[in-house]
Formats: structure tokens, C-alpha cells, sequence
């Protein structure tokens, strides 16, 4: 990631963290210095001169105390994590001059009082790195590489960060199973240590503690997890049938396994930020409000996701989608991200536009910017077009099919699947050219133009000719 210190850091996301202390206060002694992992434990360090060492330099006494291999060394990255904020680092950022500015850094991304803000603290967070392609992914060989990357992907799932259908989550959490427990567990033991550990532990808490009021949580939620736990029992039973057991490369075959199937998630890898965006006028008074949303930004595109009820409103590839960040006009106002793609209105193809209100869209404009400039110079070839397994890394065999199986299965549940847009749902402005000038369909507000993106694509921001008014 390039740009100085001041230029901050392109990527945050929506993940909370608990307090755990901060980047040593002392610049001129040997410090300790606490650099946690996604797992919740931490590598302790003793360093001297921490308060003039970059991430890079840090880096590699992580990497040194993880025993990750060189070739693994663009994997992870470093960031600033608290309940307000997560930012990821440069290679050439200050980890303790940027932890001195985090009450600055609050105040300039972030909605949040000034008394939470005086009071919240980053920790320093080992991560993967939001510009690691997930086909380098695919061949990594180290067993402690892919623990750490198992244990985020893993943290995302079970906070519903990667919204997934019932029966991917519950294939991810067989796989959790067989990874942390073994494959050899009979019912019984399998059974008790689930209850040990807790259903949460393996499943999506939305899933594992289910919905409705209190009153339905009282009758329900002791029939709903034991019929989670024989669901997940019986996949358990499916996952290690295919195990290769008693082989030394096992583990690391159920790691794969578990990564690959996050790999069809198209959100697995993003950074991930806050915003809102308008909900569509409802009743009489046409009363419409705002939703909170959770946009994801990867080497792939943007996925802009429900944060109550954990499914996709719109997904969009950088391909599809023009974009731009308009600052705030008036006092009261916020930034705006806006995306504009091809659409649909009363059978007439149109250009919608959709806002989303973040004081971080300046960062997600960044973000993508930066994305697309990477895979315009090629360095997500290996990737594909759009980030899936090359034919030279396809598994063969059962796990052929079964990937087979899963597409076409996803073909089918189309409409209900928590990872296919909504974009039904949203409150967008929409537009037709019919080759004169733009007309306006709905609503009739705002006299903007936005250029499509010729083809092939050229990956240019959205231009701006005219101011636009509020959808």
C-alpha cells in the first residue's frame, strides 16, 4: 500500500474488538509490545526502538515468532483494531505514531460521541492482508499459515461478517469440528464436547441462539439447538467419511477445505466498513429513514450487506460499476459514496445510483481505486477474472463434484440465497439515455449525469456534472 503517513490507510472494516491494550507508550527503551491474532491470543514481543519501527520491520519479528516462511510473507498485515474503528496498516506506517493519532483518526472517520472517543484505545492486530489474492491462498503449504487464516475466516462466519446459507454455515462448522475435535469422535463424545464448547462456537450466533421475540425464545431455543446439534453431528458423520484419515496432511487438507469453501463466499477477503443507506418510502406518509449497511471491498469488488439481517442487498464487480465520493455540501451533511450499474425499470435498461452515507467514503473510494489500479497492471492475474480457481488448481475427484453440486444448488436458491443482491430492495435513483440526454425515471429529484465505463472496461470513477439532491 503506498502513500505517507499522513495519507492513512485505505481499508478499515466493521470488526469489534474488545479492549486489550495498546502499541508501548515509551520510544527510547526496550518495550513490550503485544500483537494479537484473530484467534484472541497474541504473540508478545520485547523491542527496542518500537516507537521508529514500521510495520515492515515489525513484520518480521512477527513472522519470526509465528515461524511463517518467507513465502508467506505478503499473507498478513497489520491492524489498528477497536470497537470504533479497524484500519490496515502500510508496510512503511509507524505503529506507534498512528496509535498517538487514533483519537484523531476517530474524529475524521467515525460518527462516534466525543466521550467514546476519548475513551477508546486500538489494539494491534496480525490479519490478512486485503490485497492477498485467494488463489496464492489455495497453494500455500504451511500448516500455521493456514491455522491463522482458518481462524479469521472462521471469526467472520461465526460474527455473521460473511453471510452464508444454512447449509454452507453448517458445512463450515462440521469442518470446525472435524478440525478442532478430530475426525474420530463417536456421537456421544462428539455431542458433549460440542456442548463444552458451545454451539456458538462452530455456528453463526444468529444461527446457533435463532430469532423471534422473547416469548418464542423461550419456547424454541432448547428444540432449535438440539436440532442444530444433531444437524451439525450428521455433517460432521459426511465431512469425516471424506477425510483422508490417519494421514499426516490431514489437517491441512480440512483447512483447505474449509478456506475453499469460503472462497465461494465473493465477499471472503474484504476490508469491511459502516454506513447507511435511504430505505425505501413506506406507508401513507411515505416514510422511508435510513438502513445500516456493511460494504466489503476487495480485490474482487463491492458488496454493500444488511447488517440486521445478514444477507447481500448488492454485490457488484469492478467491472459492472462506476463510482464516486462527494464531500459534505452543507453543515449537517455527510460523505457519500456513490456506485452507479446497470439496471432495470418497467423493462427499460437504466443506470441506477446508489448512495451510501459514511464519513469512511472517502476511505472505501480509496480503497477501490486502489483495487481497480492493481488489477488493471495485472497483479491478480493469477486470480482469474474474478478471483476463483484456476482449471490448474480445481480439485478433482468428490470434491469436483461436489463443488458441481454446490453451483448448481446455488442456481436454484437464487432468489432466497443470502449471498445474491437484492437490488429490488434498495432506494435507488434510476436513469435512461435515450441518446439525446439522461432522463429521469424515479425519483424526480437530482439532474446528474454518470458516464458508464466504456468496453472493455476502463475502470474511471464516476464524473460528476451536476450537483446531486437527496434521493
Amino acid at each position: 500500500m503506498e502513500g505517507d503517513d499522513d495519507d492513512f490507510p485505505l481499508d478499515p472494516s466493521e470488526h469489534s474488538h474488545s479492549q486489550r491494550g495498546s502499541v508501548a507508550s515509551s520510544v527510547t527503551r526496550a518495550q513490550d509490545l503485544l500483537v494479537y491474532l484473530a484467534s484472541d491470543s497474541a504473540v508478545h514481543l520485547t523491542l527496542e526502538g518500537l516507537g521508529c519501527m514500521n510495520a515492515q520491520e515489525l513484520g518480521r519479528n512477527v513472522r519470526e515468532a509465528l515461524n511463517i516462511p518467507n513465502s508467506a510473507i505478503d499473507v498478513f498485515a497489520f491492524w489498528f483494531c477497536s470497537p470504533l474503528l479497524d484500519l490496515q496498516l502500510k508496510p512503511k506506517h509507524l505503529p506507534y505514531k498512528l496509535c498517538r493519532q487514533w483519537q484523531d483518526l476517530l474524529y475524521r472517520f467515525t460518527e462516534a460521541p466525543a466521550e467514546d472517543i476519548s475513551q477508546d484505545e486500538p489494539c494491534l492486530l496480525f490479519k490478512r492482508n486485503v490485497f492477498y489474492s485467494r488463489s496464492k491462498e489455495l497453494q500455500l503449504e504451511d500448516e500455521g499459515v493456514l491455522r491463522l487464516l482458518y481462524d479469521e475466516a472462521k471469526m467472520n462466519i461465526l460474527e455473521g461478517r460473511y453471510p452464508c446459507d444454512p447449509e454452507h454455515w453448517l458445512k463450515l462448522g462440521a469442518l470446525s469440528c472435524a478440525i478442532e475435535l478430530g475426525t474420530g469422535l463417536d456421537d456421544q463424545a462428539l455431542t458433549a464436547a460440542i456442548r463444552e464448547k458451545k454451539l456458538s462456537s462452530f455456528l453463526p450466533a444468529h444461527a446457533a441462539l435463532g430469532g423471534g421475540g422473547f416469548l418464542s425464545t423461550l419456547r424454541g431455543r432448547g428444540g432449535r439447538n438440539a436440532e442444530m446439534e444433531q444437524n451439525l453431528i450428521k455433517e460432521y458423520r459426511s465431512v469425516c467419511s471424506s477425510a483422508a484419515t490417519g494421514s499426516s496432511q490431514e489437517p491441512i487438507a480440512l483447512l483447505r477445505q474449509y478456506l475453499r469453501s469460503c472462497h465461494t463466499l465473493p465477499y471472503y477477503g474484504c476490508a469491511f466498513f459502516m454506513g447507511e443507506i435511504d430505505k425505501p418510502a413506506q406507508g401513507l406518509l411515505h416514510r422511508g429513514g435510513r438502513k445500516a449497511v456493511s460494504v466489503g471491498i476487495s480485490l474482487e469488488g463491492v458488496y454493500v450487506m444488511d447488517v440486521k439481517e445478514k444477507h447481500v442487498l448488492l454485490g457488484l464487480k469492478f467491472s459492472e460499476l462506476s463510482w464516486d465520493h462527494s464531500y459534505p455540501e452543507t453543515e449537517g451533511d455527510t460523505h457519500i459514496l456513490w456506485l452507479e450499474f446497470d439496471g432495470e425499470e418497467a423493462g427499460v435498461p437504466v443506470n441506477k445510483l446508489l448512495k451510501i452515507y459514511s464519513k469512511q467514503a472517502e476511505l472505501m473510494s480509496g480503497l477501490v481505486e486502489f483495487c481497480v489500479e492493481l488489477r488493471s497492471v495485472g497483479e491478480s492475474a493469477a486470480a482469474g477474472t474474478d478471483g476463483e480457481v484456476t482449471p490448474s488448481q480445481e480439485p478433482t475427484g468428490q470434491e469436483t463434484n461436489e463443488k458441481t453440486r454446490e453451483r448448481r444448488q446455488g442456481k436454484l436458491r437464487r432468489q432466497s440465497s443470502v449471498v445474491c443482491s437484492r437490488v429490488h430492495s434498495l432506494n435507488t435513483i434510476s436513469y435512461v439515455d435515450d441518446g439525446k440526454e439522461i432522463k429521469r425515471l424515479k425519483p424526480k429529484r437530482a439532474a446528474s449525469f454518470f458516464t458508464r465505463q466504456a468496453q472493455p472496461p476502463t475502470y474511471s470513477a464516476v464524473q460528476v456534472t451536476e450537483s446531486l439532491e437527496q434521493g
